[in-house]
């Protein structure tokens, strides 16, 4: 069925495919919209005028913005046919696809993070956008550190989402406000979705992909299967709009009676001088980080804490061959439309309880020997041009850890080659291992530790994992990311059976 809608910028005529809306505007050759790209459509009787809203592609991509929208509003010459058809082309591009149209937004805005550009980019960019999907918004601008965890503790569970516009650490004031929320479980069931307007913004290149920099220049020809627009604000605008709940673990991050929610990482020694020492540098973006990795290894400090870990796996073959056929599956697996079903019976006002408490050790393993830095977390990216956890899962129910020794700065140096694809993962020095639980003990009373990017106390810490207990939107139903399950070319000269070996040597003991 064609729709002619007349427009002040001419003609433009409509018709429905099954995958796609074809616009034909005047002589110009007919342009596909697929479904996902498609806002909305509606007619309006008090003006008598057609409404229609999608995005296309931005001839003059610049960062962040690839996605242009279009609002086409005009007159059509059978308002019958008019009605028919906007219901026909939005019960399509939603319901079809199992979405939920006008979506219930909670916005959070937070205009002091990254370079300080939140605010200027939701009001030009993003909320146009929500508005043209006709998504029922109540924004908030962030005023003070806490803010949003407050916003959070007592927020109304009607949403169908929360919409971060500002880094990772929005995020981490948001879900620890939902565990201090009345029904903490109910509000943790409701999907979080960032626009990616901090320095780091590692939640937002885990669900849309990173464009890495430095593959562009090495390789300019060569084109990826991975969708890269992890700082692309109209790209995420999009996935809170169509984007799909997806399951996620979260983990409980326990000192001493304090309990304390983490949805990303946590580190000590050089990787938390990386976010600890570059606060003052945040005007650069994600360029502080590098900057932070050079003066950590110019000054090649020991990290004085001792790691323990409950493991479940610490074959980094296996590892990588379970991730890639998971994902591999995973594709060929449409997102579920809404969140797994949960029986009366396992609905409880409050917090999954601890498992692990810090008398246990049967089954731990401890590393004493000096280390250069801890790093542990959840999702392959950290950073766009660093893979710190490639074969990280959503919802394995297991959090990744690794362990750097203190050897010399040319192995640390050899070991970070490759980061951006994550083959650092693969250096023979990097103990990497993935677990239940963890627990660090400092050896001395100095030290930074980061948590979600947020700094935190230098003292003992335990981190165990709460499958599925968190919920985020998406538009694959997985990370956006790509690993080769083996070392690459320039490794091979190491045998996989003497990292094998290597990883042996670093068994579970049993006490």
């Amino acid at each position: 069925m064609e729709l002619l809608v007349s427009a002040p910028q001419g003609k433009f005529s409509f018709k429905l495919a099954d995958k796609a809306l074809l616009v034909a505007h005047r002589d110009t050759l007919t342009r596909t919209v697929q479904h996902h790209y498609v806002l909305d459509s509606h007619y309006d009787d008090e003006d008598h005028l057609m409404h229609v809203s999608y995005l296309i592609d931005k001839p003059d991509k610049k960062q962040g913005t690839s996605l242009e929208l279009v609002k086409v509003t005009g007159t059509v010459q059978d308002e019958v046919q008019a009605f028919e058809w906007a219901e026909k082309l939005m019960s399509a591009v939603y319901e079809g696809h199992g979405i939920q149209r006008s979506r219930r937004l909670r916005v959070l805005v937070n205009p002091n993070g990254g370079v300080r550009k939140g605010s200027f980019i939701f009001s030009r960019i993003v909320e146009p956008i929500f508005r043209a999907a006709r998504c029922q918004l109540h924004v908030t601008h962030t005023t003070h550190n806490g803010h949003a965890h407050d916003i959070a503790k007592d927020l109304a569970t009607n949403y169908d989402a929360v919409v971060t516009v500002s880094g990772d650490g929005l995020i981490h004031e948001v879900l620890n406000g939902f565990a201090e929320h009345a029904d903490p479980l109910k509000a943790f069931s409701i999907p979080v979705a960032p626009i990616p307007t901090g320095s780091g913004n590692g939640l937002s290149l885990n669900l849309l992909g990173a464009q890495v920099s430095i593959l562009r220049a090495s390789q300019p020809k060569k084109r990826s299967h991975v969708p890269q627009h992890g700082f692309d604000v109209t790209r995420a605008a999009l996935n809170v709009i169509k984007g799909q709940p997806m399951k996620v673990d979260l983990f409980s991050f326990t000192q001493g009676d304090k309990r304390s929610i983490s949805f990303m990482s946590q580190s000590l020694g050089l990787m938390a001088d990386l976010d600890i020492g570059t606060e003052h540098l945040r005007w650069m973006g994600d360029t502080r980080f590098m900057v932070g990795l050079l003066r950590g290894i110019i000054q090649f400090r020991a990290c004085p804490v001792q790691l323990s870990y409950k493991a479940a796996e610490i074959d980094k073959h296996k590892m990588a061959e379970r991730v890639s056929l998971h994902r591999k599956n995973k594709k060929s697996v449409p997102p579920t439309s809404s969140s797994p079903a949960t029986s009366e019976s396992d609905i409880t006002e409050t917090l999954p309880p601890l498992k692990f408490q810090p008398e246990d050790n049967e089954g731990w393993t401890t590393i004493d020997e000096p280390l250069l830095y801890v790093y542990a977390g959840k999702g392959p990216f950290v950073g766009r041009d660093y893979m710190a956890f490639p074969v990280s899962l959503p919802d394995d129910g297991l959090i990744d850890v690794m362990a750097m020794p203190l050897s010399s700065r040319k192995d640390v140096i050899a070991g970070m080659a490759g980061a951006e694809k994550g083959e650092s993962y693969w250096s023979p020095k990097l103990q990497y291992v993935k677990a239940h639980a963890y627990r660090v003990k400092p050896l001395k009373p100095k030290g930074h530790l980061a948590v979600d990017g947020e700094i935190y106390p230098f003292k003992e810490f335990q981190v165990e994992v709460h499958q599925c207990l968190g919920t985020l939107l998406s538009p694959y139903g997985q990370y956006a990311v790509e690993f080769a399950p083996h070392p690459p070319a320039r490794n091979k000269k190491s045998k996989p059976s003497d990292d094998k070996k290597e990883g042996a040597t670093r068994s579970v003991s049993t006490i």
